[in-house]
């Protein structure tokens, strides 16, 4: 505790008492709050009233925010021929396919996204074990298994952000920086939260959203209104 009390004790008194608060005193807060030597992530987390479990539960898809993520995405495609020089002049980092599967399967995986062409899931497939736990198995639904890699590499590369509810229906991701305005946080977070909100499936029963928390890396979590998020206030 003596190694990061002086920064932790300001921050958590800052957030002290402050519980359900509006999108806008949640991301001055945060900004306000992020005292890192670095530009620490602002991550949001949904606990949403769903089973992920059942098929007509599962919560996923994309949103490419206002402002980006600050982040720089590293983007591996499988593809071959056309597509493939497609995908490099795109941008994409790394471009292959059995070669590409090979290297994966050897342990090296150094990168953020991947897309693949529909004719290159036969090969992807073998890698479901390694990608799918770390949610980087490409799939149509969320516009990574796709003819136009031109698109999908620079939605990647321009802050599109996927989400997919885990476990206890928890969706969480990085939604900026610190470094970024009060207001450029407020906005990304709307965004997140508003396509979370259409990507409410069929089998939802009862309340959908029902917690909203946003956190720096390294800074205590603060809960959000939910009516405030959703527009609903």
């Amino acid at each position: 505790m003596a190694k990061f009390g002086k920064r932790t004790t300001a921050a958590r008194a800052a957030f002290d008492g402050k519980h359900n608060v509006t999108v806008e005193e949640a991301a001055a807060l945060v900004k306000d709050n992020a005292k890192a030597k670095f530009d620490e992530t602002v991550e949001i987390a949904m606990t949403l009233g769903v089973d992920p479990r059942h098929a007509d539960q599962m919560v996923r898809g994309t949103v490419s925010l206002p402002h980006g993520t600050g982040k720089t995405v590293r983007v591996a495609v499988f593809a071959r021929g056309e597509k493939a020089d497609e995908a490099k002049a795109a941008g994409a980092d790394i471009v292959g396919a059995e070669d590409l599967m090979e290297t994966i399967q050897g342990g090296t995986i150094d990168f953020d996204r991947c897309i693949a062409t529909p004719d290159m899931m036969a090969i992807v497939g073998r890698l479901g074990k390694v990608l799918g736990p770390r949610n980087l198995m490409p799939n149509p639904r969320v516009g990574t298994v796709t003819m136009d890699v031109k698109q999908a590499v620079e939605d990647a590369k321009g802050g599109q952000v996927q989400f997919k509810a885990e476990k206890a229906g928890v969706v969480h991701a990085g939604i900026g920086k610190a470094s970024f305005s009060a207001k450029q946080i407020e906005e990304n977070m709307r965004a997140f939260v508003d396509a979370v909100g259409k990507a409410k499936p069929s089998g939802a029963k009862g309340t959908y959203m029902k917690k909203i928390a946003v956190s720096s890396t390294m800074g205590p979590g603060v809960s959000i209104d939910v009516a405030s998020a959703t527009g609903n206030a």
